[in-house]
């Protein structure tokens, strides 16, 4: 890339994922359908939390959190990419992406730490239920949730100061639908050697470490389940966890396997197709795993179902 003599740039472009006008209108159709279908998901996980006392448990209180966060994720990128995707006008104001690098990354992280806070309650649950009460106690549950905002905050606030001390060359096109920090780094004409250690090293200590705890926390879950003696026990306590686990297993397969991709991909438009996975689909999908996995949440939305039936 040929570096220029520009000190500072008044605004981005964002490529996007798609250069043929066909293919735009099928994914701005495509994916305006998985926005709304996000935001019906989100609006049920909390109607059907909210409507029945039985789910007034830290479980459901991290769930409704973690459907938030998701939706805000999504509304960091989404505007942006369905704009682009309409009109020929790919650019994006500095500040504007700075913005929405700072919030992706806010959210991002609040899903890993409420990732693992769903992760420690099942723990409880499963291993130690005679201390539930005890151990999940709302001061805990609240400092859980607070401490996640204040770590996050403080995590995309360093990312997002250090890239203000960045000058960047006069190409300015990122090959992403969205902010992504690896591809506005690659544009900087300044050193950004600490940006990138920054960058790996959160990135082990936002996703390796949380990924560990939630092996530390399943390992003893599985332990538990595989000494039940009986099958429908057995089918009956992994119920309980199941859908955690798959949107688990979801959200760090994808986002563990782009950010440790090679270079290359990161570096071409592939990389950004792979994102979609854990930016778009996973956070997508993940109020209808827990709704249609989850034993209680299927019970108390097919009772809403019925009373609205029968009302009508």
């Amino acid at each position: 890339m040929e570096r220029g003599n520009q000190t500072s740039v008044s605004e981005f472009l964002l490529l996007g994922l798609s250069d043929q006008a066909e293919q735009r209108q099928l994914l701005f159709m495509l994916f305006l359908w998985m926005y709304l279908l996000r935001i019906l998901g989100s609006l049920l996980i909390i109607l059907a939390v909210s409507s029945d006392p039985h789910l007034h448990t830290p479980m459901y209180f991290f769930l409704i959190n973690l459907s938030l966060v998701d939706t805000c994720l999504l509304s960091t990128t989404f505007p942006k990419l369905l704009a682009n995707l309409q009109t020929q006008d790919k650019s994006i104001p500095y500040a504007g992406c700075l913005a929405q690098m700072f919030f992706f990354l806010l959210f991002v992280g609040l899903d890993h730490f409420f990732l693992n806070g769903m992760a420690y309650d099942r723990y409880v649950a499963m291993c130690h239920p005679l201390h539930y009460t005890t151990i999940m106690n709302p001061r805990l549950c609240a400092l859980v949730i607070t401490g996640s905002w204040i770590i996050s905050s403080l995590h995309a606030l360093t990312h997002t100061l250090l890239v203000l001390r960045l000058s960047f060359s006069s190409s300015h096109e990122i090959l992403h639908f969205f902010c992504d920090l690896y591809q506005v780094l690659q544009l900087s004409c300044t050193d950004t050697l600490i940006n990138e250690l920054f960058m790996y090293l959160l990135t082990v200590v936002f996703g390796v470490f949380p990924f560990t705890g939630l092996l530390f926390s399943y390992t003893p879950i599985v332990s538990t389940i595989l000494r039940i003696p009986s099958a429908s026990g057995k089918r009956k306590a992994f119920s309980t966890c199941g859908s955690h686990l798959s949107v688990v297993s979801l959200f760090y397969g994808t986002s563990l396997g782009v950010y440790f991709s090679s270079t290359s991909i990161h570096a071409s438009r592939k990389g950004s197709i792979a994102s979609v996975m854990y930016t778009v689909v996973t956070p997508m999908l993940n109020p209808f795993i827990y709704s249609l996995r989850n034993q209680d949440m299927k019970r108390v939305l097919i009772n809403m179902f019925r009373k609205n039936t029968l009302f009508s």
